[in-house]
């Protein structure tokens, strides 16, 4: 009998393990258990405990490397010596849930603004408008504030002309350069493409029989606006309050480039993220920092999960009736002309003048002085003045620069390749294996690293290389590829989700009534039938992790020095020339990626809105 009822389980585990779909959910449950799950319970046991023996130092007492503690957790949300929790954490909180805010209303109404002219609207040059209105989300989010310092930086504060004071004398106050309301402009500004992209996307695809029958009922257009098309973007709306939020709050890079100050400004403006990098890195305090971490992951998964909860009920917005092909556009009148300019002007001015400024700060050894015009930031072979890098020479003459250039795109082949490749699997796994609590499992985490601030996932990854066992990854281009891949995977998982579910399972199903192994079926039969959902699985990875600060500024040691890294250590040092010459360099890449994504896979990042 026990013969035969360990006949029937072998034979039972057979059965389950020769079945792809099977085989393929199992192994990465165990990979994304092993490099999300343990990681993030490293990150959690390393807020109680003591981390390394600096910090047992500055703990005192009798506490060793290891111990378990409540110090890290009392200390920065309760001490009130010398206001130490105030001043480390909630002040930094308050101001970065308030950068948040701001950047939120900021991104809003531009963006919503502009959706509402694109797809209600008989406004000319839509196409134009809808093409480059998307480009500052395309580029790097620190762009838009090197841009912002480039632009409104003057000599009353003690630095050089920026280009306002350069073209019309205009000298701004400190405040509006550097702080809390030039951090929140630029995330607004930068947010406000996804603003468009999704109150656009609904507003295209609304029911245009709802507003026409209001038309007939004599309702004014104000009134319709504020009774039927508002209420119907509703849900667009709050998604984007709540992912702009939860985005901005957690930002490195923009508060990076925009906190500083002069010293009697009194503009001490710190964001929560900046301060985690520095209790982090001064090796005394990384408990603290850990303790951020989880701080700002809590505030993303408990917004995120606010957001999915809300769209779930107000599920009455939507329409289940045929969609009306007559869109009853609003006639701008002679207004027309002049909005579309408006628009056309201050959608340039945010998506090229960038590009332009970023070149003429890397060519000005004085900024906004043309008489000091030069090229040596470029192609000087001579060290520049001041440096602390042997090797800080013109950027295309740089090795350091080279290497670190090379090093960003060997990453990002790498990540794409491995995140991409997941994402299918996953996508197969989770479409052939729909309900079943161990697909959903491997679905949610792998989306679990989205919902994690890019500095607190790499935090997880710090943490973890400095257990016991693992301290090899310290630095390592190994840790680099393995975070990298798992933070932009949910990408790629997604991606392979909806083309895998797209698919009906009878055409697999015909190539195996033919005997066609399942590596042909995916490469000669599946593949094919979804290669442009496939290939911006890979693609969109690549751009992330080429573009990508804010994930490795922690991890990255001197041997393993990315481009955006570098830039940001060039930025530190006061090289603002080399910085910005490097700025632009990753810009023009990223934007020739996309131009590639683009051409590969007919997929336009505004194709849901439209403007033809």
């Amino acid at each position: 009998m026990n013969n035969t009822k360990s006949s029937r389980v072998g034979n039972n585990l057979r059965s389950y393990f020769s079945t792809p779909a099977n085989l393929i959910t199992i192994l990465f449950l165990v990979i994304l258990i092993a490099s999300v799950v343990i990681p993030l319970c490293t990150l959690f046991v390393g807020s109680f405990k003591i981390n390394g023996n600096q910090e047992a130092i500055y703990v005192g007492g009798e506490v060793l490397d290891g111990d378990f503690t409540m110090h890290h957790w009392w200390e920065l949300l309760v001490s009130k010596e010398f206001d130490y929790a105030y001043i480390k954490f909630w002040k930094p909180l308050g101001q970065s849930a308030l950068m948040a805010l701001m950047s939120c209303a900021v991104a809003v109404v531009f963006g919503g603004v502009v959706a509402w002219f694109i797809t209600r609207s008989d406004l000319p040059g839509k196409k134009f408008i809808s093409t480059v209105f998307v480009f500052p989300y395309i580029m790097p989010s620190w762009s838009m504030a090197m841009f912002w310092e480039n632009f409104f930086k003057n000599t009353g504060m003690g630095a050089g002309k920026g280009i306002l004071q350069s073209a019309t004398g205009i000298c701004v106050p400190e405040s509006m350069v550097y702080g809390l309301v030039p951090c929140a402009m630029s995330l607004g500004l930068h947010y406000a493409p996804f603003a468009y992209i999704l109150i656009g996307g609904i507003l295209r695809n609304m029911d245009a029989n709802l507003e026409e029958a209001a038309t007939v009922l004599k309702a004014s257009r104000f009134k319709i606006l504020r009774k039927v098309t508002l209420p119907i973007v509703l849900p667009a709306l709050v998604s984007t309050v709540l992912l702009v939020f939860s985005s901005s709050i957690s930002s490195f890079t923009v508060p990076f480039f925009l906190n500083k100050s002069s010293i009697n400004s009194g503009n001490n403006f710190i964001s929560i993220s900046v301060q985690m990098r520095s209790l982090i890195n001064t090796g005394f305090t990384k408990g603290q920092g850990y303790v951020i971490a989880i701080v700002l992951m809590l505030f993303s998964i408990g917004i995120l999960t606010l957001n999915n909860w809300f769209t779930g009920k107000r599920k009455s917005f939507t329409t289940v009736t045929g969609k009306s092909g007559q869109v009853s556009l609003v006639k701008l009148g002679k207004a027309r002309t002049v909005v579309a300019v408006v628009l056309v002007v201050i959608t340039a001015f945010f998506a090229i003048m960038p590009l332009v400024s970023f070149a003429m700060e890397s060519m000005l050894e004085i900024p906004g002085d043309w008489s000091t015009f030069t090229t040596r930031y470029w192609l000087s072979t001579e060290p520049f003045e001041g440096s602390n890098k042997g090797d800080t020479i013109g950027i295309l003459r740089s090795a350091t620069m080279w290497q670190a250039l090379g090093r960003s795109l060997g990453l990002s082949v790498l990540v794409s390749l491995f995140a991409g490749t997941f994402g299918i699997l996953i996508g197969y796994a989770v479409a052939r294996k729909r309900g079943s609590r161990a697909a959903t499992l491997v679905s949610n985490l792998a989306f679990l690293p989205y919902l994690i601030p890019s500095m607190s996932f790499g935090a997880v990854y710090l943490a973890l290389s400095y257990t016991e066992g693992f301290t090899w990854l310290d630095g390592s281009f190994f840790l680099l590829f393995l975070v990298g891949t798992i933070k932009f995977m949910p990408f790629a998982s997604r991606t392979g989700t909806s083309a895998m579910l797209q698919l009906s399972g009878e055409i697999e199903e015909a190539a195996i009534i033919m005997g066609v192994p399942w590596w042909k079926r995916m490469t000669r039969v599946l593949f094919p039938i979804q290669k442009s959902s496939f290939m911006s699985g890979y693609l969109l990875p690549f751009i992330s992790c080429m573009r990508e600060m804010s994930l490795f500024v922690l991890l990255a040691a001197s041997y393993t020095t990315l481009v955006t890294t570098l830039l940001q250590e060039y930025s530190r040092t006061g090289l603002t020339q080399a910085s910005n010459a490097i700025n632009l360099l990753i810009i023009v890449v990223v934007l020739i990626i996309q131009f590639v994504v683009n051409k590969l896979t007919g997929a336009s990042i505004d194709k849901g809105v439209g403007g033809n």
